[in-house]
């Protein structure tokens, strides 16, 4: 029945389930498994990983219905593992949103509105849940239940979730990543199936890849970054193979398989090694008397902030981008001019009224990045402040002095001073609030610098802190530039290079196995992220953030210190046994070296426009020289920045194409590489496919999941959420044939068909949504990657760049999106309208597609800008947020202008969006509606001038689509828009020459 030469990914791979599933992964923030060892940014989830290294092992089969219901069990996306999952209690008013109305009766559900909207007060209850926004049904409404028992609740419950669609479901169910294994009645339908004799993901990797391959597969990685691949294929019973440039990378993969599949035993005895170094720690700076006060209380953390002195008056200026320090608290720092000393002392005032709450955010010394002097209130860019100068040959000179080796605190003439000016404390009774500092806390303060003087040599020396200089980098140089820091240990005051350095001294001293000091060593890195100078004050939580709460070395103008109590939560790594001990090796190495041999490579590579993780990772290999050396004699302990593979030019394409040649020398003959790729570019694409011609590799497809949550990263702008996994099989004898492009088109368009028809069936069968419409027109570029793989293809990377380009083009084509039906024009005439638009106008159809089938996800709006080829989508998003994304109205778009130079705002369809605004806009002016319609077809007729009659048809065509969206729930902001547009449509129809 089977043919074991075919993977089930080359024909299927649910998308938006494991898409949904990522997010929500991703959105356990620090719930998640490996983010408890350490700091390592771009993790992917180990949902996706799953997902495709099981489909790279599951067999095909002729009967492609029952392949992906299989695979959805394997995956633990069925009904019945969904059930097990599920772990939370539906909200009443969604429950009674999906009930039958003979459920509603039954159960004598009984609907109360208690919310302040008068158009929803003076309807009856359910018709106003009915009419209600999502928000207001959550919130403004009560639901009850008259005649249901224990057993009837029960039922409902589960008959409910059965219905809710599957990004609801997984809301009350435990991620998927914490799955480890399926029920017995799952394993006999996949046993029955596809002939194996499984009880767990080990037992089935067994089977399945001596079916295979003729032994336990391996799996490998040569980027493994945080070690989500090796982790993952470790815990389902593969081999596992993990090497990284990044010696900090290669521990975190190191610690993942090997410290999670430690027996309970010994993952206690680490535990207990923690607590008793935390102990000592807290003991010790007990006995130091620097954080308690005379009334016994302890300090949980202090808040510090940078001064400068006013170029123009000459007062010291207390930096703040806001005088708020507690929102629970409505706790807020008030500065006083003290003449005597040019500065202004700072009172902590807690309890102020809310007046008082605005005006310590009005009041803000850092406002739009600019210093605002409060005594002279003259404001200054930072860069006058620093003294840097432009030199005539067009460089700059910076203006701040460089810190020198042994140096913690500013000197008294730096142009930046720190000040302590409030401290959070906890008394007796575990309640805390915020005190300006007193003389007794100063004093502490002064203890801790003395403490930290009489050890500060030797803990360096002994590596227990950094001693390490920064080396200048894209990201790195910005500490130079904006503090003068030239050393790692200078991102750390001196409490906190003595509390992280006792911290180093005690594991040090306590550590008596590898494991222990592994611990101790990811433990310390925890503690340095959570505290340096670089941690924000959250003024909403009343905490400090971490270092990297972007993917940046952020200085900032007010940071928040821990004391030792507030680090527990810190220190402590969350251990827990994942799975056996798997034969698994981790080792530094440049993949252009690799050297070991595997069945499935499965990598996410560096990408071209990617952040300099090289460079930020040094921040935390300051910390680890000692234990590197130790722990790893083999390893190096540099980043190895200059032989990091990045750049968006022909080094970058030179280093992963060596990169791609080694991994392919290194995969047994008909293994498989799977290369996690998050890029927009048609150009990477096209030098993807130029690399792969160099290689063995066939493209058998490929599919797009989003794995990121929301935009937080230096470029915030080009921050992709969106991966796209390329899935090759080592082929020595493709590629014989000599190809033009040209020559090609025929063939990709019929396999753009076949993939489209393919994931049409597989959604059917399904009765759900696999694939959003992005995905079915992403085919068109996946379709052209696996035909011109196949191929000698000879062309330059500019006509392959136009090939794929063409073959999006034609795949958009094909898949009509379902509102156009409104149009009621048959098939070919669909087909004709939408072919005749543009990219932009596609674009914006497609995005009120998403809107209309409740679609917020990013991701949906990315993946539809790729397929389209459209690039400043951004422009024309109201909400950039993860789980918010829509476009901008017609009223939007009108008020925010949208610049000349956009290529929306030639278009057609922009110009029937402006017409609304005009429209709208007009309306409000005259309080008259009708006014303003008939503004707005003036301004039409008008604008398209001697154009407007052959262009009626479209415009009349363009405001019907747009009229539809009047009711529909979730678009609430178009209700006026779409109303206009329908009247309008109707001018527009009635207009003869």
């Amino acid at each position: 029945m089977n043919d074991y030469y075919r993977s089930v990914i080359e024909d299927v791979f649910p998308t938006t389930l494991i898409s949904q599933e990522a997010y929500k992964e991703r959105k356990a923030g620090a719930g998640q498994i490996l983010t408890a060892l350490g700091k390592w940014w771009g993790r992917k989830p180990l949902s996706y990983v799953r997902a495709v290294l099981l489909g790279i092992l599951m067999p095909a089969s002729n009967e492609k219905d029952k392949d992906l219901e299989i695979y959805l069990k394997l995956l633990g996306l069925g009904e019945r593992e969904l059930d097990l999952r599920k772990n939370q209690a539906i909200e009443p008013w969604l429950k009674y949103l999906y009930m039958s109305d003979a459920e509603r009766v039954k159960y004598g559900a009984q609907v109360t509105y208690a919310g302040s909207n008068s158009e929803l007060a003076h309807l009856p209850p359910d018709e106003a849940f009915n009419d209600a926004t999502q928000e207001e049904k959550a919130k403004d409404f009560k639901i009850t239940f008259a005649t249901i028992d224990k057993t009837e609740a029960k039922e409902l419950e589960l008959n409910v979730f059965h219905r809710l669609p599957h990004d609801l479901q997984i809301r009350y169910c435990d991620s998927l990543d914490k799955v480890d294994n399926l029920t017995e009645e799952t394993w006999k339908e996949i046993n029955d199936y596809l002939g194996t004799n499984a009880h767990s993901y080990h037992e089935f990797v067994e089977q399945m890849g001596k079916k295979r391959f003729g032994e336990v597969p391996t799996v490998g990685d040569p980027f493994c970054g945080g070690g989500s691949i090796p982790f993952e294929a470790a815990r389902l019973g593969f081999n596992a193979y993990a090497s990284d440039l990044n010696p900090l990378a290669t521990a975190l993969t190191w610690a993942a398989i090997n410290l999670l599949s430690l027996p309970e035993d010994k993952i206690k005895e680490l535990e207990h090694f923690q607590k008793r170094v935390y102990d000592l720690a807290g003991k010790q700076i007990t006995e130091w008397g620097i954080e308690h006060n005379s009334k016994g209380h302890r300090a949980k953390a202090y808040i510090y902030l940078n001064q400068v002195v006013c170029p123009d008056c000459g007062w010291r200026i207390p930096l703040s981008p806001t005088w708020v320090i507690s929102q629970k608290k409505k706790t807020v720092a008030k500065l006083k001019e003290n003449p005597t000393s040019r500065s202004f002392d700072i009172d902590i005032v807690n309890n102020v009224s809310a007046k008082e709450m605005q005006e310590a955010e009005q009041s803000a010394t850092v406002r739009n990045g600019k210093i605002v002097c409060p005594h002279c209130g003259h404001t200054n860019a930072p860069e006058v402040v620093r003294g840097d100068k432009r030199l005539p040959d067009g460089t700059i000179k910076w203006g701040l002095r460089e810190w020198e080796k042994d140096e913690f605190v500013p000197k008294p003439d730096d142009v930046f001073q720190e000040r302590l000016y409030c401290i959070m404390w906890i008394d007796k009774n575990g309640n805390w609030y915020y005190a300006k500092p007193t003389e007794e806390d100063l004093e502490r303060e002064q203890k801790v610098i003395e403490l930290l003087s009489e050890r500060f040599h030797e803990w360096q020396k002994k590596g227990y802190i950094p001693s390490e200089r920064i080396e200048d980098g894209e990201e790195t140089s910005r500490l130079r530039r904006e503090r003068g820091w030239r050393y790692w240990h200078q991102l750390f005051n001196p409490r906190q290079l003595l509390l992280i350095g006792l911290l180093s001294e005690l594991v040090d001293k306590e550590a008596k196995t590898k494991e222990e000091k592994v611990v101790g060593m990811l433990a310390i890195n925890r503690a340095a992220d959570r505290g340096s100078k670089l941690c924000m004050l959250n003024r909403y939580g009343d905490k400090t953030e971490n270092t990297f709460s972007n993917q940046a070395l952020n200085t900032l103008y007010v940071y928040g210190c821990r004391g030792i109590s507030f680090f527990e939560s810190t220190w402590f790594l969350r251990l827990e046994k994942y799975f056996e001990p798997a034969e698994n090796s981790a080792q530094t190495q440049d993949a252009r070296a690799l050297n070991y041999s595997a069945h499935i490579w499965l990598t996410d590579p560096p990408y071209a426009d990617a952040v300099n993780y090289e460079e930020i990772s040094e921040f935390f290999l300051a910390w680890d020289k000692k234990w590197l050396k130790e722990l790893f004699p083999d390893w190096y302990t540099s980043s190895m920045r200059d032989k990091a593979i990045k750049g968006k030019d022909d080094a970058f394409k030179f280093g992963l194409g060596e990169a791609l040649t080694k991994i392919e020398e290194n995969t047994i003959d008909g293994g498989y590489v799977a290369i996690m790729f998050t890029h927009q570019s048609t150009q990477v694409y096209a030098m993807l496919v130029d690399m792969l011609l160099q290689t063995n590799l066939k493209v058998l497809n490929a599919w797009s999941v989003s794995t990121e949550t929301e935009a937080a990263g230096l470029k915030e702008g080009n921050y992709v959420q969106s991966t796209v996994t390329i899935i090759l099989q080592k082929d020595p004898k493709s590629r014989k044939d000599l190809a033009f492009p040209q020559e090609l088109r025929q063939p990709t368009r019929k396999e753009i068909e076949k993939q489209i028809e393919d994931m049409t069936k597989a959604e059917k069968h399904a009765n759900g949504t696999l694939f959003s419409p992005a995905d079915f027109e992403l085919a068109g570029s996946y379709a052209a990657l696996r035909v011109l793989t196949s191929y000698n293809l000879q062309a330059s990377q500019k006509e392959i760049e136009q090939f794929i380009d063409d073959m999006r083009q034609y795949a958009s084509g094909l898949v009509l999106p379902t509102t156009l039906r409104v149009l009621n024009l048959d098939l070919d005439e669909m087909k004709d309208f939408w072919n005749r638009l543009s990219p932009y106008e596609k674009y914006y159809i497609r995005g009120l597609e998403l809107e209309y089938n409740g679609e917020k996800k990013l991701k949906a709006f990315q993946d539809t800008s790729k397929s389209l080829q459209v690039e400043d989508y951004d422009k024309l998003l109201a909400d950039t947020k993860a789980n918010r994304a829509r476009l901008k109205t017609a009223w939007e778009l009108g008020q925010e202008h949208l610049s000349n130079e956009h290529p929306f705002r030639s278009t057609d369809l922009f110009l029937v969006l402006n017409a609304l605004y005009v429209a709208r806009k007009k309306a409000e002016e005259e309080n008259d509606e009708l006014l303003g319609i008939e503004a707005g077809f003036e301004w039409l007729r008008q604008t398209f001038g001697l154009q407007y009659f052959s262009k009626k048809d479209k415009i009349e065509k363009l405001l019907r689509y747009i009229a539809q969206f009047k009711d529909v729930v979730g678009m609430e902001q178009w209700k006026d828009d779409a109303r206009i547009a329908s009247h309008i449509a109707d001018r527009v129809s009635a207009d003869r020459m």
